[in-house]
């Protein structure tokens, strides 16, 4: 199968980088940006792409690729940091910036081998440092608004760089310049589905797994209803086990609709645990996020322990997760070493979830895809189109929407409100688009919910002051999570939800609608 190898520095977006070119229909493998070369003489791969990085090229921190990289003889693409890469690790000279370029940047290219036209397009810049002096052999084949360097093109090997990132949805052209490196100049074909992926992802877990039984920890959420599936697909109901925890801190009829599905789903040993109060025990006078965060992680895994010595599964047993990409990116567990931590994950920060890692008895067979590759493999799978369309739901719950301290009281009243919010995002449709299918604001928006904020507010409930909380709607459109814009919903709808509210919801005092995009916000408050 032909493959693009794709050198992991640490960015972000790495791992965007292999989506969107299995979006078009071809493999991607990521590695560490360090690793052996030895791997480009598989005879499968057709190029080499040279990822992003938050370190710089002229720092200890800045990791190096094997220098036979340089001679292999396969085409390059150097994004960002992998720009500078190549052109530093060649004899040219790398510099900072005297100020960060970041955001929108309008480039202008020259016609050349990855730009059969000369084009003007607006570029994802997002970086430190500049090219100040080519490497031998390099031309500048683009320019930015600011004057940098955006485009180098070697005139006798096949390398390529750029200072920019292509693979991020807000860049224009970035699906075309792409497809030009991975089909123009490296010539591969189109081999690789979604099908191929959960081939080859069952085969590896029946090898790796054998007879052993299989504990997955399930939220109900979309990627661990999807990961049951898989596993339940390949390896069959008498072989695994599904523990779903009731934290306190779920939705509101989260337990019986992830009941109700995974039965549907063939599930055999279902187990569900009752233990709000030892969650909301645990929470008691914590309310820093990221203290929070590993609360719950440690608490998942040591209940999970407890149970299943109840259960009397033998020790030989494997735990699987529902774990994304994205978890891993933004704990800093990339495929590389380099990647900066942005937010703790309770099922990949946990010093307990790392232990059971180190002992190789952890499952994530999502570990590689985004939210949506997920939902194509769901309907795969056979996941009901409602559960697949499910928006994301944060592995702590409530927890991490109730910023400040997490109590019992908040959680009903956040439960209640959240149930408002999502149940009349599924009954409206926008402006013109009355009677489509798939056409209400639950189904146009990537994430939608409600957080309680750790502040009271003063205002009147007929005539009687009303000092209550203020609760923030959030509701987001991305493609993949890593970025998000803030759903324009027409002033009328906000008005009216933010009414039904506050009046059905004791408590509540005050609505207000969060129009952070991702970044500088992240898509969860915590």
């Amino acid at each position: 199968m032909d493959t693009i190898l794709i050198l992991d520095f640490g960015s972000q977006t790495t791992q965007l980088i292999g989506r969107r070119i299995r979006d078009l229909g071809v493999y991607a493998e990521i590695v560490p940006g360090d690793a052996d070369m030895e791997l480009a003489g598989n005879g499968d791969i057709r190029g080499i792409i040279l990822s992003g990085s938050p370190e710089s090229v002229y720092t200890p921190e800045g990791a190096a690729p094997d220098r036979r990289i340089y001679e292999c003889g396969l085409p390059l693409l150097g994004i960002c940091y992998g720009l500078q890469r190549m052109n530093y690790d060649t004899g040219g000279k790398v510099e900072p910036l005297p100020r960060r370029e970041y955001g929108g940047v309008g480039v202008t290219v020259k016609a050349n081998a990855l730009f059969p036209e000369a084009c003007r397009f607006t570029a994802w810049m997002s970086h430190g440092d500049t090219v100040t002096s080519l490497a031998p052999g390099f031309e500048q084949e683009g320019t930015s608004d600011t004057g940098y360097p955006a485009v180098l093109v070697h005139r006798e090997k096949p390398w390529f760089g750029l200072q920019f990132h292509p693979e991020a949805t807000h860049c224009e052209r970035g699906t075309e310049i792409l497809s030009s490196f991975v089909f123009g100049i490296c010539g591969c074909k189109k081999d690789w589905t979604m099908e191929a992926y959960m081939s080859g992802v069952r085969s590896s877990l029946s090898a790796k797994v054998g007879s052993s039984p299989v504990l997955l920890l399930i939220s109900g959420g979309v990627d661990s209803t999807v990961a049951a599936a898989l596993l339940l697909r390949t390896l069959g109901p008498e072989q695994v086990h599904l523990m779903y925890m009731d934290t306190g801190l779920m939705r509101k009829d989260e337990t019986a609709q992830v009941k109700q599905t995974l039965e549907t789903l063939g599930a055999r040993y279902l187990h569900v645990i009752m233990c709000g109060d030892e969650f909301l025990s645990a929470l008691k006078g914590k309310s820093d996020p990221e203290e929070k965060r590993k609360t719950i992680g440690d608490l998942f895994i040591s209940i999970q322990e407890r149970e299943v010595t109840r259960l009397g599964l033998p020790q030989r047993y494997f735990l699987a997760q529902g774990t994304l990409y994205t978890d891993l990116v933004e704990s800093g567990r990339g495929v590389g070493k380099k990647a900066h931590v942005i937010k703790s994950h309770h099922n990949v920060g946990s010093p307990l979830v790392a232990a059971k890692r180190g002992e190789g008895r952890i499952i994530e067979p999502l570990d590689r895809l985004y939210k949506d590759e997920v939902r194509a493999l769901g309907r795969i799978l056979g996941v009901s189109p409602e559960v697949v369309g499910r928006h994301p739901f944060p592995g702590p719950g409530l927890a991490v929407r109730i910023p400040g301290e997490v109590t019992k009281e908040k959680c009903d009243i956040l439960r209640e409100a959240d149930a408002i919010f999502i149940e009349e995002l599924k009954k409206r449709r926008a402006p013109g688009e009355e009677g489509k299918e798939g056409a209400s604001f639950y189904d146009r928006i990537w994430q939608a919910f409600a957080v309680l904020l750790p502040i009271r507010s003063v205002g009147v409930a007929g005539d009687v002051r009303k000092y209550g909380w203020v609760l923030a709607l959030r509701a987001v459109t991305s493609a993949d999570g890593m970025t998000a814009d803030v759903y324009p919903f027409p002033p009328k709808d906000l008005i009216e939800i933010s009414t039904r509210i506050t009046n059905a919801v004791p408590g509540i005092g005050r609505v207000t609608y969060d129009i952070s995009s991702k970044p500088p916000a992240t898509i969860e408050w915590e």
